[in-house]
């Protein structure tokens, strides 16, 4: 269990990417190297483990996940177990999300409530982007449902994204899948599933506020971009509406969460949302605090 006294910030979005040597890995190289080449830095999955101790010596908890793209990009899923029981190795610092591609039906939402019942999963990761499926299509519901009957959130990419970037033909990946008003719907139909919106939602960003500032089961976290490339009205909407709703996420290991604190610290935020931003918000979001 996290020592929210001893935490300096809490990160709702790190990725357990398998690391060298494993099937996943390799399934994704060449998908790595073009997002290492999108983000402008070379970096290497790394273990469960060696995760851990990076973030305990930051002082900084963190949400961790892998994605679950088998069905659109063929990639061999990191297992989900394996997240879950090295998390919970270190759960002093680490918390355990799933992903499970909701082309997988009532098999899916079934692997659902074992991970929740059996592995402590706390929340559940989606990219329909890479897993080609618009998030109000009702082949996701049954998977949606046992989220929802655990109370656990549910967390989905959203806007434009670094993975295939400027590789042929978007390496099969289509954007359309992840306009944030997609989940709208899915926050009318669920609305006691609570629902992260992942990233500034370029280049819907509007979208997205509007939907966190009108429906109340609704998140965003600041994932996957430097905070200084953050458009003005995020910053606005953090800093008022939305400030008990904004959530810190780096998006390692494309982002570390050194760098993305650092350029934090630059944005004109007030002394008493900070806190809320880094820590507060999530803790409560996680049932923490």
């Amino acid at each position: 269990m996290l020592d929210l006294d001893t935490l300096k910030a809490i990160d709702i979005h790190t990725h357990a990417d398998g690391p060298c040597g494993t099937e996943t890995y390799e399934d994704k190289r060449e998908l790595a190297e073009g997002m290492q080449k999108y983000f402008g830095r070379a970096y290497e999955p790394q273990p469960i483990q060696t995760i851990a101790e990076y973030y305990r010596e930051r002082q900084i908890g963190l949400v961790i996940f892998t994605v679950d793209s088998e069905h659109h990009m063929g990639h061999t899923r990191y297992s989900n177990e394996e997240v879950a029981q090295q998390a919970a190795e270190n759960s002093d610092i680490m918390i355990p999300f799933a992903s499970i591609d909701p082309h997988k039906g009532k098999q899916g939402a079934k692997e659902a409530r074992r991970l929740v019942r059996d592995f402590g999963v706390q929340g559940f990761k989606f990219h329909p982007s890479t897993q080609g499926f618009y998030p109000n299509d009702r082949m996701a519901y049954p998977l949606y449902e046992a989220i929802a009957e655990s109370g656990k959130p549910a967390l989905f990419h959203t806007g434009q994204t670094g993975v295939g970037s400027g590789m042929p033909g978007g390496f099969g990946i289509h954007l359309k899948y992840s306009n944030p008003m997609f989940l709208d719907d899915v926050a009318v139909d669920f609305p006691d599933m609570p629902i992260i919106l992942a990233h500034p939602s370029f280049p819907w960003q509007e979208e997205a506020l509007a939907v966190a500032q009108h429906k109340p089961n609704v998140y965003i976290d600041l994932s996957g971009w430097s905070p200084k490339y953050f458009p003005p009205i995020l910053v606005h909407y953090a800093n008022s509406l939305l400030k008990h709703k904004v959530l810190f996420g780096s998006d390692y290991p494309v982002i570390t969460p050194d760098r993305w604190l650092e350029d934090f610290d630059t944005l004109k935020i007030k002394d008493e949302v900070k806190p809320m931003i880094l820590k507060g918000n999530a803790a409560k979001l996680l049932q923490l605090a």
